[in-house]
């Protein structure tokens, strides 16, 4: 029984990605949204 989760390189230097934009595909409709509400007047 190991005590590590193999394949994932220990010397990484960051835990998630720069952008959360590199999550989302480049075809979710959540990318609709986003235009929508950045386009509202508030």
């Amino acid at each position: 029984m190991s005590r590590f989760i193999k394949g994932e390189p220990r010397s990484q230097i960051t835990l998630f990605p720069e952008a959360v934009d590199e999550y989302i595909e480049k075809d979710n409709p959540v990318r609709v949204i986003d235009v929508f509400v950045d386009d509202l007047d508030i």
